[in-house]
């Protein structure tokens, strides 16, 4: 389909204003490694919000999550609602720890608590993944929609994705990211909200959408269900990789880090925790729409979205989704950049090549390492196409090799105080022999079991050794900075408010 002088125009002044509000905004703190990796620790809680969503929500949940809904139905939504819960349990428990150590990365806070190697080891893990799995994802997803859309060749977008991403994030490191991904996350709301209501006008309206859905309006699916079983997704492996993602997750984390105070950080994970709600009304509904409207002519379900686009929208609208898409691509691109970046330079740099280096050295050696890291995830995305159930299960899937390890070494040194530091770096390698030696038997079996199973024995595995090896003196986390940990009647109706609603939508979708 070709491009509108009027679409044209849109895409290109989008893009435009994006890359220079960026820049614009930080043209000035750029010199300090807390400027530069923690945007000054200055963030505001609509800030942190927005940022978060954006973060999260890119190509492969408008393509590879869509793709969930063209072929699973709503049940996929339960990735975004139980977000939303998971999100209270990050905010009250976790970041008052994370902020009072005033940590740069998450890694980081393994050092205080276990030694060393427990850091290095789980930066080397989150920075493989990174680029080998999320960041190639996101590349590969978003040239999908491309070319999908508009005929662009995969690998030229997979380009130009990722040296337009990295312009901007190079220059201007966290603070860049966070306003580019507020333009970027209204627009991807507002593009999908507008993709949905058309879809329904396409449908025939809401009576006739449920009408022709039939069963892909439940969200709870039996027990043994392959992909979404109802125990995992209440009571089993679905928190693993939430807690992960949501809370230990430098490319998340890095929003509530920079918080301005503990106050801020919490409204803006709790903002974000509602806007979570609204996603699978406008990424998973068009999903299932276009299997209602050409679920005959569509060949894989990872092109469901993009097929909808083309057929539903008119002339001269074609170029605003085409700048939400992209949008939303690049904010999580950009995030993914400046998280990897930030590991590589205080993790492994600074911490066991140059401990003496100059916050400026620091800055530099942060752009150095985001070019090399957009060179190797353009050059890998194509990879990922390969994978036969879809990039949004690829992307979950294979997180697993190390979530449950790395969530296991958290909780147990946040909650028992004895645990050795040997005990978390041996549970957080068991971690890749367990599930993959589950998913190598037991393929039939949901990956969400997996996760389960491979977290209860490496936390079996934490509390016998624990138990025979304990440390002589509790480990004491550092405090740098002190914050009165009182949560407000606000914070708690709030919080109130999300949990009804998702448990309101469970009930209305069973």
């Amino acid at each position: 389909m070709s491009l509108s002088s009027i679409d044209l125009i849109t895409f290109v002044g989008f893009i435009a204003l994006v890359v220079g509000v960026s820049l614009w905004a930080s043209r000035k703190k750029k010199r300090t490694t807390e400027d530069y990796f923690l945007a000054g620790r200055g963030l505001t809680w609509w800030l942190i919000g927005f940022s978060l969503i954006a973060s999260n929500i890119s190509s492969e949940h408008f393509i590879g999550m869509s793709g969930q809904g063209f072929d699973l139905g709503l049940a996929i939504a339960s990735f975004e609602w139980m977000s939303a819960l998971t999100l209270i349990i990050i905010a009250f428990v976790f970041l008052p720890r994370f902020l009072s150590s005033g940590i740069y990365t998450m890694p980081e806070f393994l050092e205080y608590r276990y030694n060393k190697t427990a850091r290095l080891l789980m930066a080397i893990f989150m920075v493989f993944f990174y680029v080998f799995v999320s960041l190639s994802v996101v590349l590969y997803s978003g040239a999908l929609a491309l070319r999908a859309t508009f005929g662009l060749d995969l690998v030229t977008g997979i380009w130009l994705i990722g040296l337009l991403a990295g312009f901007y994030t190079v220059y201007g490191g966290l603070k860049a990211v966070v306003w580019s991904d507020l333009i970027q996350g209204l627009a991807l709301l507002l593009g999908g909200l507008l993709v949905t209501v058309l879809g329904f006008i396409e449908v025939g309206g809401i009576g006739a959408f449920v009408a022709k859905s039939g069963d892909k309006l439940h969200t709870v699916l039996p027990w043994n269900h392959p992909d979404m079983p109802w125990v995992a997704v209440f009571i089993g492996g679905l928190w693993v990789p939430h807690i992960f993602y949501w809370g230990l997750n430098q490319f998340i984390t890095q929003r509530t880090l920079a918080a301005k105070n503990l106050e801020e950080g919490q409204k803006g994970i709790l903002f974000a925790a509602s806007l979570k709600i609204l996603i699978p009304f406008i990424v998973v509904f068009p999903g299932i729409m276009a299997f209602e409207l050409y679920g005959d002519v569509i060949t894989s379900k990872d092109e469901a979205y993009p097929y909808l686009i083309k057929q539903i929208l008119p002339t001269g609208l074609i170029g605003v989704m085409f700048a939400a898409l992209f949008g939303a691509v690049m904010s999580t691109l950009d995030s993914l950049l400046n998280s990897a970046a930030t590991i590589l330079t205080i993790d492994i740099y600074k911490s066991h090549i140059n401990r003496e280096s100059s916050p400026r050295r620091l800055v530099a050696v942060g752009r150095i390492l985001t070019i090399v890291l957009v060179l190797f995830g353009c050059t890998w995305a194509p990879i990922v196409g390969t994978f036969d159930k879809g990039i949004y299960m690829f992307l979950q899937q294979f997180w697993g090799f190390i979530q449950p390890g790395v969530v296991a070494a958290f909780l147990f040194g946040i909650i028992w105080k004895r645990v050795p530091p040997w005990a978390a770096v041996n549970g957080m390698l068991l971690n890749f022999p367990i599930y993959g030696l589950l998913l190598w038997f037991l393929p039939e079996v949901a990956f969400l079991h997996h996760m389960a199973i491979t977290f209860i024995l490496i936390g079996l595995y934490v509390i016998i050794h624990t138990m025979l090896w304990p440390l002589e003196k509790p480990a004491v986390i550092p405090v740098r900075y002190k914050f009165e940990n009182r949560i407000s009647t606000g914070a708690i109706v709030w919080s109130a408010m999300i949990a009804v609603t998702v448990i309101g939508l469970y009930i209305v979708f069973f």
